[in-house]
């Protein structure tokens, strides 16, 4: 036989090799699922003071770029100091807050003392929307609203809304901290990463790109959530309705919670409205009417304004909503967007994660690492 035609000799392999490789995958998987529960378990833990720094981190990307541009500012040979600029956005922010916070407030006493007054009357109505699947039907609807106890959700309600100044107090504290450092913030990566200026500069632009994207798109959602709300106030006001000015904060502020926000905010407009009105007429015009709205504002206007800024995967952001807001309530729900979009840019950047950047993208089409941060198409 020719010598050309042999086979190369196969090297041994030793006894037991393979089974040791799987045994360290099923140890490798075991650490990762065990690490999983421990973050969870302390995420669900710690939620009131991880969600109050995760606002806070959100508030103070949303000022840095302003920080920057009053520190830049000029006023006749003098330059504002960046302690200065620092103190009065920190200023700026605990002020919004504070009143933001008193106004929420003020609407939940509205609301809860509203509630009070209509709970007599909201099963009957409530029942009566279902008159058309027969007798049977309407009385098991009310049956299944009376025996709501609406004394102890407004309990509920007025505890977790005791809550908020005191989470607004931590979130500014959080902030100035967060503004006292930042002086520093380069000199720290640049010595955490043992003086390697180029890695420390890659980390500084990924943070960058973070920071420019969320804030973009929580502008814009700001503007597309004020005009839905003064929008939803002014059909609430038409139709002579108690809660007017809740409702239109509320619209506002369900806004910000994709795609299950606005559904939300359209049929609690339309069952107030039959609560008070008992009218079939009026219960549908409002239901239409915000309906068009929600759909105008959310499904073109909000698109086209936010471009390339947001490119995630509609089902992913469903699985971000449903996971945070398990893990954090309602609060997760806010912040579930902010925190996939920052997901996306991180993953993207590194090589071992891209994978998951695909997934997370829309198109399959993750952040280039060479595209510029401007959000247009």
């Amino acid at each position: 036989m020719n010598k050309s035609l042999r086979r190369p000799p196969q090297p041994r392999q030793l006894p037991g090799a393979g089974s040791r490789r799987e045994l360290d995958r099923i140890q490798t998987g075991a650490l990762v699922i065990i690490a999983f529960a421990v973050v969870l378990f302390l995420l669900v833990q710690a939620r009131f003071l991880l969600i109050s720094l995760a606002t806070a981190i959100v508030l103070f990307s949303l000022t840095s770029d302003a920080i920057n541009f009053i520190a830049r500012l000029k006023i006749g040979p003098l330059r504002i100091p960046n302690f200065l600029a620092s103190l009065m956005a920190l200023l700026m922010i605990s002020a919004t807050l504070l009143t933001l916070s008193s106004i929420i407030l003020s609407q939940v006493n509205t609301v809860l003392a509203t509630t009070v007054a209509y709970a007599e009357s909201a099963p009957s109505a409530i029942a009566a929307m279902f008159a058309w699947l027969g007798e049977d039907v309407q009385t098991a609807v009310f049956n299944s609203v009376s025996s709501f106890e609406v004394a102890g959700y407004l309990r509920t309600a007025a505890g977790q809304a005791g809550n908020l100044m005191s989470a607004t107090v931590l979130v500014i504290l959080f902030v100035g901290f967060l503004f006292a450092e930042r002086i520093w913030f380069a000199t720290k990566l640049e010595n955490f990463f043992g003086g390697d200026t180029a890695q420390a500069q890659q980390v500084s632009r990924i943070m960058s790109t973070i920071i420019h994207r969320v804030n973009y798109y929580l502008l814009v959602k700001t503007g597309v959530s004020a005009v839905t709300g003064l929008m939803v106030f002014g059909v609430a006001t038409v139709f002579q309705l108690d809660l007017a000015g809740p409702l239109g904060i509320l619209a506002f502020v369900l806004n910000y919670i994709p795609n299950v926000g606005s559904i939300v905010a359209t049929i609690l407009v339309a069952l107030v409205t039959f609560v008070q009105t008992s009218d079939s007429g009026s219960t549908l015009a409002v239901f239409v009417v915000v309906t068009m709205i929600q759909f105008m504002n959310g499904s073109v206007i909000d698109p086209t304004l936010m471009g390339r800024a947001l490119r995630l995967s509609s089902f992913g952001i469903i699985i971000s909503l449903a996971f945070w807001g398990a893990v954090w309530g309602i609060p997760g729900m806010f912040l579930s967007v902010p925190i996939m979009v920052a997901m996306l840019i991180i993953c993207s950047e590194v090589p071992a994660l891209r994978p998951i950047a695909i997934l997370l993208s829309r198109q399959g089409l993750p952040e280039p690492k060479d595209e510029s941060d401007t959000p247009a198409e």
